[in-house]
């Protein structure tokens, strides 16, 4: 199956979790991206989970996502909760007790992911789940969504990986990049839900 996950048999995608940053980044149009990409969602039908930020990127998408009527779930570990301001008009916020069940229930409540721009974290989220993929864990599918040139480091680190014979040259097939956030919600529309038994983790 290719990154796609695109068949004519299958369900259709319901939830849709996002990576992106805590902070606001330098470049306006990322955060307009954001907040159309929710709304986007919202608009398509397809629930965004998150990690509950009301701030920078995060709160964008969430914003964008609940001002077209859409259901956002947020997902943060407790100790972040005493850090940072969680969103206060999510459908639902679950606290969780470390960042890696926080990671595991995104994946478990997500039939798909998109990384918008962000920093550690995001990068962090998306080599992870890019990870599990490769390691036969998952099929869902990974979509980055590059907004004016932000996927590029990214993707050039992998191609480094690859090009020093550190990754095979297939681990490239394991997400998709997309040419911003028209092409990114154009794509999720023609997902489908993976094989029965692809979806779970190990």
């Amino acid at each position: 199956m290719d990154v796609t996950g695109a068949t004519t048999n299958r369900p259709r995608i319901g939830s849709v979790a996002v990576f992106c940053g805590a902070q606001p980044g330098h470049d306006p149009a990322c955060r307009a991206a954001a907040t159309a990409l929710g709304r986007g969602l919202a608009q398509a039908g397809l629930r965004l989970v998150y990690g509950a930020g009301s701030t920078g990127m995060m709160g964008a998408v969430a914003d964008g996502a609940l001002a077209a009527g859409g259901e956002v779930m947020g997902v943060v570990p407790d100790f972040l909760t005493r850090l940072e301001h969680s969103h206060r008009r999510l459908n639902e916020c679950v606290i969780t007790d470390s960042m890696h069940s926080r990671k595991r229930l995104m994946f478990d409540q997500a039939d798909a992911f998109v990384t918008l721009p962000g920093g550690l974290g995001t990068f962090d989220e998306t080599i992870e789940i890019i990870t599990w993929r490769q390691l036969g864990l998952h099929a869902k599918p990974i979509l980055i969504c590059d907004i004016g040139g932000s996927s590029r480091p990214f993707v050039a680190l992998v191609d480094a990986a690859i090009a020093q014979g550190y990754a095979h040259a297939d681990v490239r097939d394991l997400f998709a990049v997309t040419d911003g956030v028209e092409a990114t919600l154009a794509r999720l529309t023609t997902l489908t839900l993976p094989a029965e038994g692809a979806s779970a983790l190990l």
